[in-house]
Parts: C-alpha cells; sequence; structure tokens
C-alpha cells in the first residue's frame, strides 16, 4: 500500500530529528566556543564572564580590549579590498559575452539585494568566532503583481551563524560542496510561531524530550529550513521545433500545458535520454512535525554558503576558530592586572598616623580639618602613666602606601608582549613616525596584511562558492525569452541586457537564442583586490609619478588623460567620460560592445570635415597632374623611338654606291670632328638633292647620330 504524503513527510521529519541530533551533538562545544569568542570581543563585561568574573565579585573589573583593535583593523582591510567573481568559458574561449553577461547579472543581483551586508555580517563572524554564513534565496521581482512571475536571485545575510546553520557530519569540504543535508535555525516567541504557522508547541508529541536539542524552551521556538539534497531520476527531451530548430528541456520542469503547446505548435520530441538529477528539496520544519513542504528549488546546490576564519578536522570533528581564540588568556591577564593596578591606586598614597582613642579625644575636628585649612600645629592628648604623671608620645605607628609587588610589574610586561605576538603589532601598523621611509612604512603594512590573509582567502572561497551556487539558481530562473534584466558593469555602471533573444545566426542562417543562460557552462573565480574606488586613486597616484619621468609630449598626454579619467569627486562623472572617449579615439582603452557599436555608428553618421575634403581635392589635382607628366613623358620617349626607327629604315633604304657617294659628300661638306660631336651637323641640302630630301625626313635632334651611324657602315 504505498503511503501518503503526510506519512512520507512524517517519515523525513523524523530522520531529520535524528540528523540534526547528532550534528549538534558533534558540534556543541566548538560552537560555543565560537560564540563566546564573539562576546568576549564586542559585548562589554563578557571577559569577565566565568569562574574568573566570580572570583573578582567584589572587586574592580576593567576591560583594557586589545583585541577590538585587531579586529578592526582586519575589517577595515577586508572592506577596502573586495572580493569579485568572474566567469570564464570552461573551453577556455576569449572574448565570452555570455560570461560577461552572467558577470553582470551577479553584480546586479548583488547591489539590488545589498549583498554587501550578508558578506560583512559573514566575514566578521568568522573573523571573530571561526564561523560565519549567508544564503541565496530566488524572490519574485515584484511581489505586488500577481501576474508577474519572473525572479530575481537575493543573498540574504544570516545572524548567528555558528548558533543556527549545521551541515551533516559527512561534509568535509569546506566550501560544504559535498554536503547532503543543512539545517538553518530561526528562534521565534511563542505567540509569533502560533501565529505564524497556527501550530501549539504544547501539542508536540512528548518523545520530542528525548532528544538533546530542545526545539523549545520557556521564551522560544526554534524553526529550522531544511535543505535536503535528492537524486531523482529525470528524462531530457530533444524537442525539434516546426522551423527546425532544437532545445532541450527537463521532463521534471515540464508541465501538462507545456506538452499540449509541443503539440499545438507541431514540435516534436526526437530523442529522450534517462539521467539521475540532483535536486534540492527546502522543508520548514519544527520539533514537531514538518510545517511547510517548499518543493525543489532552483539550482543543484545547498544555497547555504559558509565562512570560516581557521579551520581543522581533529578527531574528525569540525574545528575552527577566529582572530580572538588565542589571545583571550593573554586580555584576560591584562584585565586581571589592571584592575588590580587601579584598585591599589585608590588607595591613599600618604602616610597616616595612629594613635589610640585616648589621645585624639577632642582633637578630632582639627585632624579632620587640616588638609583644608592648614594648621600650624596639631594636637594630641598625652598619655598618662598608671602613677598619674603625664608621658610623651607620639603616634603609635604609621599606615603604609601599598607597594606594586614585583611579580606583577613582570606579568605586566610579559601579558603585553604575549597579546603583540598573537594579534600583531598593532601600533607600529597605525602609527607613521617621521623621518621614516615610504618603503619601511609599506614593509610593515605588508608584514601586518600577512597575518590576517588566511581570513581574506578563506572569504575567496566563500564567495567563490557562491557563484558558482548562483550560476546553477539562474541558470533555471532566468530563462525568459526577450526578458530585459538590469546589469551591473566592475566600474558600478548601470546597463541592460535582453535575455534569450531571437536572432538569425549569420553562418548557419538558423533561429538561435542570444544571451541563453540555460546554455552557460563557466567556471567562477574570485579577484581579490583594492575597492574599484581605492584602484583609482592608486592609478592617479601611479600615473601622476609617471608623467614627471617622461619626456615625449604624446605620453604626456595619454598619462594626463588616465589620470583625470579615474578621478574621483563630485560633478567629475562628466569629464570622466569624456577624457575615457578621447583614449578610445586613440586606441589607448578598449571598448566595450556598446562602446564599439556607438563609434561605428557615428563614424558611419558623421559628416566629412571640410578641411580634410580641401587636401584630398589637394592631393587628389597632384596626383592627376603628375599622371599627365608622366603620360607626356611616355608620349615623348615613344615618337623619338619611332623616329629612330624610321632613320633606320631610310638607312637600310639607301643602296650601297649611293652610300658611298652620300659619305664622300659628307667628308667634303661637314668636318671630321663635328661627326664626333653629340650634335647634328649643319647639312647643306642644296650639295646633293636626292640625298637631303631623304635626310630632312630625319627629325633635327637625331640627324647627328644618323649621320654618324652612316659613316661607320
Amino acid at each position: 500500500m504505498a503511503k501518503t504524503k503526510q506519512e512520507i513527510l512524517n517519515n523525513i521529519h523524523s530522520e531529520a530529528l535524528r540528523i540534526f541530533d547528532g550534528i549538534q551533538s558533534a558540534l556543541r562545544d566548538e560552537r560555543l566556543l565560537c560564540l563566546q569568542d564573539r562576546r568576549f570581543a564586542s559585548i562589554t563585561g563578557a571577559q569577565w564572564e566565568g569562574a574568573l568574573g566570580e572570583q573578582f565579585s567584589n572587586k574592580p573589573k576593567f576591560e583594557i580590549n586589545k583585541i577590538a583593535l585587531a579586529i578592526q583593523r582586519i575589517f577595515t582591510e577586508y572592506r577596502n579590498n573586495r572580493i569579485s567573481v568572474a566567469f570564464s568559458s570552461k573551453d577556455g574561449a576569449k572574448n565570452d559575452r555570455l560570461a560577461d553577461v552572467c558577470a553582470g547579472l551577479y553584480r546586479a543581483d548583488e547591489q539590488d539585494s545589498c549583498a554587501e551586508e550578508a558578506y560583512d555580517n559573514a566575514f566578521e563572524e568568522a573573523v571573530t568566532g571561526g564561523f560565519g554564513a549567508w544564503r541565496l534565496r530566488p524572490e519574485y521581482q515584484n511581489p505586488e503583481d500577481p501576474d508577474d512571475e519572473r525572479q530575481r536571485i537575493r543573498f540574504e545575510p544570516i545572524f548567528d551563524a555558528d548558533s543556527s546553520v549545521f551541515f551533516d557530519l559527512n561534509a568535509k569540504r569546506q566550501d560544504k560542496s559535498d554536503a547532503n543535508h543543512c539545517f538553518v535555525l530561526t528562534s521565534m516567541t511563542h505567540d509569533a510561531y502560533k501565529a505564524t504557522y497556527n501550530d501549539d508547541p504544547a501539542s508536540w508529541p512528548k518523545e520530542i524530550s528525548q532528544v538533546e536539542f530542545d526545539w523549545q524552551t520557556p521564551d522560544v521556538v526554534y524553526v529550522a529550513d531544511y535543505y535536503r539534497v535528492e537524486t531523482v531520476n529525470d528524462e531530457i527531451y530533444v524537442i525539434k521545433a516546426i522551423d527546425g530548430t532544437e532545445f532541450k528541456r527537463m521532463k521534471s520542469d515540464m508541465s501538462e500545458e507545456d506538452f499540449a503547446e509541443i503539440n499545438a505548435t507541431g514540435s516534436v520530441i526526437t530523442k529522450t535520454r534517462k539521467v539521475r538529477r540532483r535536486r534540492v528539496r527546502l522543508m520548514t520544519m519544527s520539533g514537531g512535525g514538518v510545517l511547510e513542504d517548499q518543493g525543489h528549488i532552483a539550482g543543484k546546490h545547498i544555497p547555504v554558503i559558509p565562512v570560516y576564519g581557521k579551520r581543522w578536522f581533529i578527531d574528525n570533528v569540525e574545528r575552527c576558530c577566529g582572530h580572538v581564540r588565542l589571545a583571550k588568556d593573554a586580555q584576560r591577564l591584562k584585565n586581571m592586572q589592571m584592575s588590580k593596578l587601579g584598585e591599589l591606586a585608590a588607595v591613599s598614597t600618604v602616610e597616616k598616623p595612629i594613635f589610640t582613642p585616648e589621645q585624639m579625644a577632642g582633637h578630632q575636628n582639627m585632624w579632620s580639618e587640616d588638609n583644608v585649612k592648614n594648621y600650624p600645629y596639631l594636637l594630641v592628648n598625652p598619655i598618662m602613666a598608671a602613677d598619674g604623671s603625664m608621658q610623651a608620645g607620639g603616634p603609635v605607628a604609621y599606615t603604609k602606601s601599598p607597594a606594586i609587588p614585583p611579580a606583577m610589574a613582570a606579568i605586566l610586561q610579559l601579558s603585553e608582549q604575549d597579546i603583540r605576538d598573537v594579534l600583531g603589532n598593532q601600533e607600529q601598523g597605525d602609527k607613521i613616525v617621521s623621518n621614516i621611509s615610504g618603503v619601511a612604512v609599506e614593509m610593515v603594512q605588508q608584514r601586518l596584511d600577512m597575518q590576517t590573509f588566511l581570513y581574506v582567502s578563506n572569504m575567496a572561497k566563500a564567495i567563490r562558492r557562491c557563484g558558482e551556487v548562483w550560476l546553477e539558481m539562474a541558470k533555471e530562473i532566468y530563462v525568459e525569452d526577450n526578458r530585459e534584466m538590469k546589469t551591473v558593469t566592475a566600474q558600478g555602471e548601470v546597463g541592460a541586457v535582453v535575455l534569450s533573444k531571437p536572432m538569425v545566426d549569420k553562418d548557419t542562417r538558423e533561429v538561435v537564442h542570444e544571451n541563453d543562460l540555460s546554455t552557460a557552462n563557466h567556471d567562477v573565480s574570485v579577484d581579490v583586490g583594492p575597492s574599484f574606488r581605492s584602484q583609482r586613486a592608486a592609478i592617479v597616484k601611479a600615473v601622476t609619478g609617471m608623467m614627471t619621468i617622461t619626456t615625449d609630449p604624446d605620453t604626456q598626454r595619454v598619462l594626463q588623460a588616465i589620470a583625470l579619467m579615474n578621478m574621483e569627486g563630485e560633478g567629475l562623472r562628466d569629464a570622466r567620460e569624456y577624457f575615457r572617449k578621447k583614449l578610445l579615439e586613440i586606441g589607448v582603452v578598449k571598448p566595450t560592445d556598446e562602446e564599439a557599436q556607438a563609434m561605428a555608428e557615428a563614424a558611419a553618421n558623421a559628416q566629412p570635415d571640410p578641411n580634410a575634403v580641401f587636401l584630398k581635392a589637394a592631393a587628389d589635382e597632384a596626383t592627376a597632374k603628375a599622371s599627365k607628366a608622366r603620360a607626356e613623358v611616355v608620349k615623348t620617349v615613344a615618337d623619338t623611338e619611332l623616329a629612330k626607327a624610321k632613320a633606320m629604315e631610310i638607312v637600310a633604304g639607301i643602296d650601297m654606291a649611293s652610300r658611298d657617294q652620300l659619305l664622300k659628300l659628307i667628308e667634303l661638306l661637314v668636318p671630321e670632328s663635328k661627326l664626333k660631336e653629340n650634335s647634328a651637323p649643319a647639312f647643306d641640302m642644296t650639295a646633293s638633292p636626292e640625298i637631303g630630301g631623304q635626310i630632312a625626313g630625319i627629325p633635327q635632334d637625331i640627324q647627328g647620330e644618323f649621320l654618324e651611324r652612316l659613316s661607320n657602315q
């Protein structure tokens, strides 16, 4: 016989109580130490809690909180060096636009849900006590609009994580990616619990008291969000639309309406494959039973992100601590000694005489008023002997000022040094001494940073895990076609992106969906560095330093533009954008996709520059003139070659007799010296009309060459 849903939930509840009882029993002492550490550093008077405070119940109890300064410096260092998430393609593809879209959406979700509060709270609890956490939760984008089903991912802080967050004992990895169970406890008053869940703790089964953890106390009732990892059998459908495009859907994600839509649009399921799918089920439970079954949530990871200060596994038990644990004894010793010194200092340091009552009888007022009226002398009664004679006598004794024991002075110095050894010498890092080089100051600061790098490194691991969880949730939540969503760049500028936008692929001519997060397959990495504001200040400082050693004017202009582009201040936003455009025009800065598109459109629509048009026309005119001159030279050379050819033709047409006659005539009419000159001789055409007519047909500039060749033959 199949079990009812209520019977299944009751079985799950019984199993959850057993699992939680085992977790709480194993971690109770460690988590109690974490809570005590946080109280020790943060709450006034907590440094005297316990047996030590009972021993000083009637004594002064001063607190010289040396630990607070060390912790505050770690907090400030972290907040000035924010950790950011970066996405990259698993196949190593460069310029992955979808990875940039994921990063922009992640930063937008951080901004909208004030994720810095969740990060800061978790980091401070981890540094102080040793353990902190936050979680991701999908929420409706417009909760007041019942028709708007769109969701966004929110970052929520978890306060008192050491007392409220518990992962199963089999989870060994620091980021708890291998966890199968997680409990997040919340305390409520009895009235609030009854009003919220319509349940009375008095009606719970009596056997609930048999477990070690008390789910209800006279003051509060504990409610837990129980995350349970389940492996379910599922099928992947490959669906071919009527236009030939294919897409995949999980059977568990499809409703009857989805199948009806497939049939109505002519789509066909072409292939199916069975898979085992990891899903996370969320239930709200108390000591009495499951209050609400919220079903499977988006993503395949438990959306609770733990952060540790320092972490070990000893005796198969996870142990952790923060920056306070090792300094507590030295701090207590410091408080004890300072309290004792304060008590000693409260005792009068003036030696007071001690008299018998008979000596002071009648003179009490004089002695009590002496500090005010400053009498020239003081009187006492004489001491009477047994025989009635008067005897002179002074004070019986004098009070002594308390002396500081030598051991106390030594312990004061040792305790101060011990605190510095454990927490770091904070005074040297916070104090700027004159005549000390900047290099020495940086070395001191780096030495302090090395003592706190472990905490920042563990926080980076948590941020990386958060990016992985967010991506898996976004792949199931941000799936609406043509959904316009807010994005934020690394510089903090707000933009927008359209998800799953249909478009035609230029190569395949098929319809594809741009910015489809369901296909996002990315690795997550983190960058630890100064905040963007601090980076800008550092850039301005470095660039202005470079300007003093650079003589090239072009480089000077580039450096000046970079410095002005990164300056912070009221009213400088427009100036920064102006200088960025300048750097884009000369190719110094790589444009974003939007800037590249805007530059292309501006270039296409830009009006021609009159000066550029004039210079181009002048250049074209000069080119035309040069071409014309080149053509005339070519024509002249061609004419000369043609004339030479004609002369050779004339020479070839003269018979031998006429040639001999012509040569004799030349010898008579033209001197030999003239024939050797490179010029045409003055030939008398009337001497031989026949030959003169032939010579007249030869151009004047080559007649000399003709006659010379003729004489050589």
